[in-house]
């Protein structure tokens, strides 16, 4: 506490330290008063210490290079360091209060005090009896609104009131998704409010229409115009309902970046604005028509800037028409694409997160999908699960307390400028290309989302980007979660779905399959070079990089001599070995062990690690950064290339 900070606590304390009518708060309060000032110098300093421990940078090293290690490039090209300081936010623009323009810290005052977000969950399937139980189920246990499939692969538009029955529609909105029936489904719901009595004022919902949306997702779709009919009976009569939804979440889908996503979303956004300012909707009543419907990831701080330059982005968007007083309104939802098949538990660590940062975000609405949400129809366990996550954000962990939690972070207020710029650079170039409609049928959207999936598939292959459960930490023996499956809700013809764990469980599936038809799974052989504690590090990365792909692993154990190693091979006889040792022993033995298990009836002989010399009679290499993909697809061709 410093001196001034004293001389304000005797100030309150009033006379022989009695207390006074109130607390008087100091002019100015110095949280770390007590403590010297630290240089941006003495941090570089520190953080290069530890970097030196691990080799990474020599003794005489400039002052800096240990943490220029530990700086990343995002797939949006933006530099990300590992330290910030408030020197580093002195250039960036204002960010404004929350409820202000242009909305980056919040689209209201208050934030989500005290009550939090709305926690929308999702609903898929076809029977309107179950699907009705289900959500009356997690409406009365925290839920505040619905996501609903409606049409293709979910509740058919003529059993829309049977699904909704009992739900008080101006207490819980309905979000709707309907395909290729978006405009049917719309008045189909704005019907059924108004036979259940409920004022046009009062009802609450988004009526999800999004034609472009679909076309990005089906590869064809009604004109932009089509949103005019609805926005038209929207307007001016129902206050609390969304006609459009700006869905950007087909952009992450297929791959693309968190700029790409917000860039897309302005695009589309303006396309709407368009085609409801031609038909006489003044542009502020047009933008709040609009819901801007976002992927929340488990990169929680890309998720956080994300929503923040969103808000910040759109705001630019309505100043240059005009309009300073509509912030965006915004749903995030955890793509299910990133949620994996294999160790679905995992899912909801991924769940939780994404939802946090969709939270800290200061999204509107937020969804987390059930942990089994990529198999099927969910259960009401993991129904349970969803819905308790954002409960326990709200209600335990107490993230609606406070407005703005990321706001004054040095880091997310330098990652929100740093998104914001990009993604206004491919709004740009959308728009040069004729607006979000003709960028996706010239191909220029698929293009450039398609390189930053190579990117991704890159990362992903080389486990780059880890996947606990699916290429880290695989679980051979895991039970199987089996769902009912569900219909795609579009057929793809557009963009892709991308799943970054869908080639690791391809490969996982085959093993299931030569499992069940053989009652083994496919194996290979590691020739472990010396004692245990020699070859146990690289042994373990292996198995753990095999079994990634379904292919299981016996060892040779301890080891004196190449003869011991053959011995315990011929036992075996699988066609596909691997070498696991230390360099040291790798130059004494790895050659002669090498040439006599090929003689011993070896195909393919791998090596586990990443050796100076090149060692004869080895095939090739596993080792940290190496295409995993690319090992498993030649170990499975060698394998059943041999029976």
């Amino acid at each position: 506490m410093t001196d001034s900070d004293r001389s304000a606590v005797d100030r309150a304390a009033g006379p022989e330290g009695s207390a006074v009518d109130g607390p008087v708060e100091p002019e100015e309060l110095v949280l770390a008063g007590g403590f010297d000032p630290v240089t941006r110098d003495q941090w570089l300093a520190a953080a290069d210490a530890v970097v030196r421990k691990s080799g990474r940078i020599g003794e005489d090293a400039e002052l800096g290079a240990g943490v220029e290690t530990l700086t990343r490039i995002s797939p949006d090209g933006i530099r990300v360091a590992p330290l910030y300081a408030d020197e580093d936010t002195t250039d960036l623009p204002p960010t404004g209060v929350p409820g202000s323009w242009p909305f980056t810290r919040g689209a209201r005052t208050d934030g989500h005090v005290p009550d939090g977000w709305d926690i929308r969950q999702r609903h898929a399937g076809t029977d309107p009896a179950a699907v009705r139980e289900a959500v009356l189920a997690d409406l009365e246990c925290g839920v505040t609104s619905v996501w609903l499939r409606v049409g293709e692969g979910g509740v058919a538009v003529a059993d829309l009131a049977r699904a909704l029955e009992g739900v008080h529609l101006d207490l819980a909105g309905v979000a709707l998704d309907a395909g290729t029936e978006q405009v049917a489904a719309a008045h189909a719901y704005l019907d059924l409010a108004a036979r259940n009595g409920v004022e046009d004022a009062e009802l609450l919902g988004s009526l999800g229409v999004d034609p472009i949306g679909l076309r990005a997702r089906a590869g064809s779709g009604p004109d932009v115009d089509s949103v005019v009919e609805v926005a038209r009976r929207v307007h001016g009569t129902f206050d609390k309902v969304t006609a459009i939804t700006v869905d950007a979440t087909v952009i992450r889908e297929a791959g693309g970046s968190d700029a790409q996503e917000l860039g897309w979303s302005l695009a589309a956004g303006v396309a709407y604005l368009r085609a409801l300012d031609a038909a006489g909707i003044a542009v502020a009543d047009a933008a709040r028509l609009l819901e801007f419907r976002y992927a929340a990831t488990p990169e929680q701080f890309p998720t956080i800037a994300a929503l923040r330059a969103g808000r910040r982005l759109w705001a630019r968007v309505l100043e240059a028409s005009g309009v300073t007083d509509v912030p965006q309104t915004q749903h995030a939802t955890v793509p299910e694409a990133l949620f994996t098949r294999r160790d679905p538990w995992v899912n909801m660590l991924r769940g939780t997160v994404a939802g946090f940062a969709a939270g800290v975000g200061g999204a509107d609405a937020v969804t987390v999908p059930p942990f089994d949400a990529a198999l099927g129809v969910a259960e009401p366990f993991s129904r349970r699960i969803a819905r308790n996550t954002q409960n326990l954000l709200v209600e335990e962990a107490h993230l609606a307390r406070v407005i703005d939690p990321g706001g004054g972070s040095w880091y997310v207020e330098h990652l929100t400028d740093d998104l914001a710029r990009p993604a206004w650079e491919f709004f740009v170039e959308i728009e040069a290309a004729g607006g979000a409609v003709a960028a996706l049928d010239s191909g220029l959207v698929a293009e450039r989302v398609g390189e930053v999936r190579a990117r991704r598939e890159a990362d992903v292959a080389k486990r780059r980007t880890p996947l606990t459960g699916v290429s880290e930490f695989p679980d051979l023996n895991e039970k199987p979660v089996e769902r009912t499956p569900l219909p795609p809700a579009v057929e793809r013809g557009g963009l892709p779905l991308y799943r970054p764990a869908e080639a690791y469980e391809a490969h996982r599936d085959r093993s299931d399959a030569l499992l069940g038809e053989t009652g083994s799974r496919p194996t290979a052989f590691l020739a472990t070079l010396g004692p245990l504690a020699v070859y146990t590090a690289r042994a373990g990365f292996t198995r753990n990089l095999l079994a990634a792909g379904g292919v299981d692993t016996v060892d040779a154990g301890p080891t004196d001599s190449t003869a011991d190693v053959v011995d315990a091979y011929v036992k075996d006889g699988t066609p596909v070995v691997v070498l696991c040792s230390s360099d040291t022993v790798y130059d004494e033995r790895a050659a002669e062990t090498a040439a006599a298990l090929r003689e011993a009836g070896a195909a393919r002989i791998l090596l586990a690690g990443k050796p100076k010399d090149e060692v004869p009679g080895v095939d090739g290499h596993l080792f940290a950064g190496c295409d995993a993909l690319a090992v498993l697809d030649d170990v499975y061709t060698h394998l059943e290339g041999s029976k």
